[in-house]
C-alpha cells in the first residue's frame, strides 16, 4: 500500500490514514466500521486529493454516499492541504493501479458536489448488485414453523425457470432471517443460472442512486440499469415509505419488470397493507403475488439455530443445557441470539474457561437483562400450582409431602432460569426459605429432568406457557 502513496511523504500520509480510520471506528462502532470501512485501502494522495479503493461497486457507492465527506473532514483536520476524497473500485489487476492517473476531476470532488452516478451497478451476465454474505445460504438457514412458508417460497423462486409469483414479498421483524433468505436466493440463482441478470439492492441505495441520477440529469441510464434485469431484489422496502419521488420511480420500475415477466423479490419489516407512508397503488402492487411472513422465533427454532451455529463455530461440545438456556432466555431475534453464542465461544477460547450456565450468565449479563421476559416469581408459582393442581399457598407453606414439594422445587428451578433474582431473593419468595434450599431444588430438578421424561415434558410445557 505504501508504494502507491506519493513520496517523500508516504509515511506521513499512512500515519494520517491510520488516525482517520481510528477516529471512524470510534465514531461508528465496530459493527458499522467492519461492514463498510475495514476493507477499503489508501491508494494515493496527490494535489490535496486522497484516493481510496473499495473491493466492490456497491461498497464504493455506499462509502461515497455515507462516509466520503467525513473522511475528508477528519483528514483535513489533520492536514489542511487535503481538500477532497476520491473513492474508486479496486482494480482486478494490482499492476493496473500504478498506471492509473492519480487525479481528482472537479466534478467528482466529494467535499462539495457529492457522489456522481457512474456505473453504480455493473449489470453484466449473472451480476449481483450488492456484495453477498457467503454465510447466507439455503443450507445454513434453519427452518421451523415460524419461517417455513417464507423459506419454501424463496427456494421456489430461486429454483424456478419461470416466475412462480410476482412479486415474492417476504416480511418480518428485525433479525428474523429476511436478509438471509434474500442473499440465499441471489446466491442460488447466480450458481444455478449464471446467465441471468440479478440485481440485489437495498431500498435505501435505490433511493440514493435515483436522487443522484436526478441531480446529475442521468436518469435514462438509471432506468435502463434497473429495468434490464431478469431478477430485481429490493431489501427493506419500507425505507422508501413517505418518499414520493422514489416511490414513483419504483412503481414504474416495478410495472416495467412485471410487463416483461421478470421476477421481483422484495423484503420489508411489515405486511404491504401496513406500510404507512406508502401509496395505496404501491401497497396493492406489493401484495399482488405471494406474501410470506416470518414470525418471531419459537423455542425449538432458536435451539435449532444455536445447534447449527455451534457446529459452524467448531464448538459442538457445548453442553446441551447451555444451548437450551440461551434459546430460552434470548428471544428478541436471531441476530442477537447468534451474537450471544459468538460472544460466549470467543470468551471461552480466549480466557480458557469451560462453557456452562454460570459462565454464560456472567458473560452475557447485559444481554440476558435486556431479554428478560419480565416474568415474576409469583407468575411462575401460580402457573406451576395450576399445572400440578395444588394450592398457590402451598408454594409458601412448610408442607413436605412429595405432591407439594416437587412442584415447589420445579417453581424454584424455573425462577432461577427465568428471572434475574438472586438465590436468597428466590428463597424468601418461597416462604422465607434459605438460599441453600433453592440450590438443592435447582440441582435436583436439573438431574431429574435428564432421567424422568414426564418431568422433562412438564418443564417444557411450563417454559412455553411462561414464555408467551
Amino acid at each position: 500500500m505504501a508504494a502507491a502513496v506519493e513520496r517523500p511523504a508516504a509515511r506521513e500520509f499512512l500515519d494520517q490514514w491510520n488516525r482517520v480510520l481510528g477516529a471512524l471506528r470510534a465514531e461508528l462502532g465496530d459493527a458499522a466500521f467492519n461492514s463498510w470501512l475495514k476493507s477499503i485501502t489508501l491508494t494515493g494522495v496527490r494535489d490535496g486529493c486522497v484516493l481510496i479503493s473499495a473491493p466492490t461497486r456497491f461498497m464504493r457507492d455506499w462509502v461515497r454516499t455515507h462516509y466520503a465527506e467525513r473522511i475528508r473532514a477528519l483528514w483535513h483536520a489533520q492536514n489542511p492541504a487535503i481538500a477532497a476524497v476520491e473513492i474508486h473500485l479496486k482494480p482486478v489487476d494490482p499492476g493496473a493501479e500504478a498506471a492509473r492517473a492519480l487525479t481528482c476531476p472537479d466534478e467528482r470532488l466529494m467535499s462539495d458536489a457529492g457522489p456522481k452516478v457512474a456505473e453504480p451497478f455493473a449489470l453484466v451476465e449473472g451480476s449481483i448488485g450488492a456484495a453477498l454474505d457467503p454465510r447466507f445460504t439455503f443450507e445454513r438457514f434453519v427452518v421451523g414453523k415460524p419461517n417455513e412458508l417464507a423459506y419454501a417460497a424463496a427456494r421456489r423462486a430461486a429454483e424456478s425457470d419461470t416466475v412462480p409469483f410476482n412479486p415474492l414479498y417476504i416480511y418480518g421483524g428485525v433479525g428474523l432471517g429476511k436478509t438471509h433468505l434474500m442473499h440465499a436466493i441471489a446466491a442460488h440463482i447466480q450458481q444455478r443460472r449464471p446467465d441471468r441478470k440479478v440485481l440485489y439492492v437495498s431500498a435505501e441505495m435505490f433511493m440514493y442512486q435515483f436522487v443522484a441520477a436526478l441531480r446529475f440529469k442521468d436518469t435514462m441510464p438509471f432506468k435502463q440499469r434497473f429495468r434490464s434485469v431478469d431478477v430485481l431484489m429490493v431489501d427493506d422496502v419500507q425505507f422508501i415509505a413517505g418518499k414520493d419521488s422514489t416511490q414513483e420511480e419504483f412503481f414504474h420500475t416495478f410495472n416495467a419488470l412485471v410487463d416483461q415477466n421478470r421476477q421481483i423479490i422484495i423484503s420489508g419489516d411489515r405486511s404491504p397493507s401496513k406500510l404507512d407512508g406508502m401509496e395505496e397503488r404501491m401497497r396493492s402492487r406489493l401484495g399482488w403475488g405471494l406474501v410470506a411472513d416470518i414470525h418471531a422465533t419459537d423455542y425449538e427454532l432458536r435451539l435449532g439455530i444455536l445447534q447449527s451455529k455451534a457446529e459452524m463455530l467448531g464448538a459442538a461440545d457445548i453442553p446441551p443445557r447451555a444451548l437450551e438456556f440461551l434459546a430460552l432466555r434470548i428471544t428478541s431475534n436471531v441476530r442477537e441470539l447468534e451474537g450471544a453464542l459468538n460472544r460466549v465461544v470467543a470468551y471461552a477460547t480466549l480466557v480458557g474457561r469451560d462453557i456452562n450456565l454460570e459462565m454464560i450468565q456472567e458473560v452475557l449479563t447485559d444481554v440476558l437483562r435486556a431479554n428478560e421476559h419480565r416474568v415474576t416469581i409469583e407468575d411462575i408459582q401460580k402457573r406451576v400450582a395450576a399445572h400440578y393442581s395444588i394450592r398457590f399457598a402451598d408454594m409458601h407453606s412448610a408442607r413436605r409431602a412429595r405432591a407439594v414439594a416437587r412442584p415447589r422445587q420445579v417453581a424454584m428451578y424455573l425462577a432461577k432460569q427465568l428471572t434475574t433474582r438472586s438465590l436468597p431473593e428466590i428463597g424468601r419468595m418461597f416462604g422465607g426459605r434459605d438460599h441453600t434450599t433453592v440450590i438443592h431444588a435447582v440441582r435436583k430438578i436439573d438431574e431429574l429432568r435428564q432421567l424422568d421424561t414426564s418431568l422433562a415434558e412438564d418443564i417444557e410445557i411450563l417454559l412455553r406457557m411462561l414464555e408467551n
